[in-house]
């Protein structure tokens, strides 16, 4: 598996395929991306299973917490990764003991370690994206924001010696 490059199919089945997600490391906190990440999910017809030791047996979003993957009683399909890149491994190797079918790292978090010995074991894996991100592309909600038009980008704009900002434009407009 390249983990550079996931095919719009590999992502596609795996979000159609599995509607339990347990999210390590959500947040009750209405501010912090796992948040907002769960609440999205949750309206487009996912349960989400928020794990949080800090915040274990609390409500959050109408769903109990967790202290650990292995606390939930019921079948997961996604373990979402909301924790750093070293934390992966552990997580993994969780994922793998409540027999769930993906290790999911969100943005910012890949672990190739973590990665390989989830596939040994018959796990599908994504690294550094987002189920809430892909889950809005692949449906066509992005493009209503202007994600898709090459309007809206990440990259910082040129500062004009004036030190007004001015819209980037590419080679193709």
């Amino acid at each position: 598996m390249n983990h550079d490059a996931y095919s719009d199919a590999y992502i596609r089945d795996i979000l159609v395929g599995y509607r339990v997600i347990a999210m390590v490391g959500a947040s009750p906190n209405p501010s912090r991306p796992s948040y907002f990440a769960m609440k999205y999910l949750q309206a487009k017809g996912f349960r989400v299973i928020p794990v949080n030791p800090g915040q274990a047996g609390k409500p959050l979003l109408g769903e109990t917490v967790y202290a650990s993957l292995r606390d939930i009683p019921d079948a997961v399909g996604i373990v979402d990764v909301f924790r750093n890149s070293g934390a992966a491994l552990e997580i993994t190797k969780d994922a793998i003991a409540i027999n769930a079918k993906v290790v999911w790292m969100q943005l910012g978090v890949r672990n190739d370690e973590a990665a390989k010995l989830a596939e040994d074991a018959g796990l599908k894996v994504v690294m550094n994206r987002c189920p809430k991100i892909e889950y809005g592309r692949l449906s066509g909600e992005l493009a209503w924001a202007g994600v898709n038009s090459r309007l809206l980008s990440s990259k910082r704009p040129i500062l004009a010696k004036t030190g007004v900002q001015h819209r980037v434009i590419g080679k193709d407009g």
